[in-house]
């Protein structure tokens, strides 16, 4: 059986892969390598360096691989970038996803598994923590628009086309793998420059709440999602936050880091709390967050002081 996981070179698209191969599956991978790598990619995987922009590339690889499940990772992944760059993030994010959807449906596909956001789609207001799914969304910067804009054209593929779906928001993703160069990732960003003896940026006062959820964890839900929660909308989190003074702090003991932070201004378009409630996770995916922020933290930095060496 034929998969295709778009964003399969990047950090969460790459384990996917991985698991996804060990369980038997012929996959094709889309990345355009704008934040994937080369090496992340598994060698049993098929690989095309494309763009989901490319109607023209991506009728191409459905009409030849003919895919029973596509996994959409691909996409913009910096909040910093989208509010400073809509339009471009529109362009991959809504635009690449349209696309997609619009093949998955000519050509047959059995489910489409879409990779949305829990930290960016609620926005500032609120009201409970940790944040079920019937808090409505309000996103306050383009990146969360746009993950929410495709989860309402899921919808309307599913009721339009009959496309199943699943759109899973994850919480703050860390693990191997993660890009410690962009503006997303705090975890990779924090591990590096610690083991580097460098100075550790944080942004606003530190005080920023995340719920963050170890990757294997989220590779698990994608696959549960193949064959339950359809048509739905599920947190993939902890129900856990930390603030960014606190991960710093944790990351500094397991590093052994000798510095004090260095504190810049707050980045547009960052809400200050995030923790996500999972129990619907649990209930109809029969997923739940197996790896404590401690253990994933330690194994996170093995990876960085690995690749160090």
């Amino acid at each position: 059986m034929n998969v295709l996981v778009t964003g399969g070179a990047g950090f969460i698209g790459s384990h996917l892969v991985d698991k996804l191969i060990e369980k038997g599956f012929g996959v094709i991978v889309v990345d355009n390598l704008s934040s994937g790598r080369v090496e992340n990619l598994n060698k049993n995987a098929l690989f095309y360096e494309q763009s989901v922009e490319d109607a023209e590339m991506m009728e191409r690889i459905f009409f030849l691989h003919k895919p029973e499940y596509v996994f959409h990772l691909a996409a913009q992944a910096s909040v910093a970038v989208s509010v400073k760059e809509p339009v471009k993030d529109a362009e991959t994010n809504v635009i690449g996803s349209l696309t997609l959807l619009e093949k998955s449906v000519k050509y047959g596909v059995k489910k489409f598994i879409f990779s949305s956001t829990g930290g960016a789609i609620y926005g500032e207001n609120v009201r409970t923590f940790p944040t079920p799914e019937t808090e409505v969304p309000c996103p306050i910067s383009p990146y969360g628009i746009a993950k929410y804009s495709v989860e309402m054209y899921l919808d309307f593929f599913a009721r339009e086309y009959g496309l199943k779906y699943t759109s899973l928001r994850y919480a703050n993703v860390y693990g191997p793998r993660q890009d410690p160069h962009g503006e997303a990732g705090v975890v990779a960003i924090f591990s590096e420059r610690m083991l580097k003896g460098e100075e550790v940026y944080i942004f606003g006062d530190g005080e920023y709440v995340r719920d963050y959820v170890y990757v294997d964890d989220v590779v698990r839900a994608n696959l549960l999602a193949m064959e339950k929660g359809d048509n739905d909308v599920f947190n993939i989190g902890t129900g856990r936050g930390t603030t960014v003074n606190q991960l710093f702090r944790m990351l500094k003991e397991i590093t052994g880091y000798n510095k004090e932070p260095v504190y810049k201004p707050p980045r547009k378009g960052d809400v200050r709390k995030s923790i996500l409630d999972w129990s619907k996770a649990k209930e109809k995916l029969g997923w739940e967050p197996t790896v404590a922020l401690e253990e994933g933290l330690k194994l996170t930095v093995e990876y960085f002081r690995k690749t160090l060496d």
